[in-house]
């Protein structure tokens, strides 16, 4: 037996219906749709941890909360966005789902490869923008996208 969901009768009150019961009726009527929303909360809420590590010194190896790399950086904001990553950038890239730069997103993943091999990430931050800890004698900071040899991922 298979569950039938009246549709007009849902959105006949959709003035007055709360986000909850929105979220709940997207989620049956387009699967994967509230996902895609609670991926962007948590991705803005990573980007915001990013930005507030601001001046933050790099240390390899380290992953916060007031020294890092670059995937220590990411691993920390997205840990305190509710979601977990391991360790290193490439194994990062592994992780995410992939996508193309023209739907990349506030919060996306950035990294940066030389051939196959994943050798820095950050965080995007729009208008072609990453948080990120770039090497040692430097800080978090935000930058520009330097490099066209980038990948983005969506942390799911």
């Amino acid at each position: 037996m298979t569950a039938q969901v009246h549709v007009p009768s849902l959105f006949a009150r959709a003035g007055t219906a709360s986000l909850l019961t929105l979220a709940v009726t997207s989620s049956m009527l387009a699967p994967g749709l509230v996902d895609e929303a609670e991926a962007a909360t948590h991705s803005t809420k990573a980007l915001k941890v990013a930005a507030s590590k601001k001046g933050a010194p790099y240390q390899y190896g380290a992953a916060g909360p007031r020294r890092f790399d670059c995937s220590g950086l990411t691993m920390y904001s997205f840990k305190k966005a509710g979601k977990k990553l391991p360790r290193t950038a490439q194994q990062q890239y592994n992780k995410t789902r992939h996508i193309p730069k023209s739907q990349r997103k506030r919060g996306d993943l950035v990294f940066f490869h030389s051939g196959r091999s994943v050798y820095h990430v950050g965080i995007y931050a729009g208008a072609g923008k990453i948080w990120h800890s770039p090497k040692s004698g430097d800080v978090v900071r935000l930058a520009k996208i330097w490099s066209k040899s980038v990948w983005y991922g969506r942390v799911r």
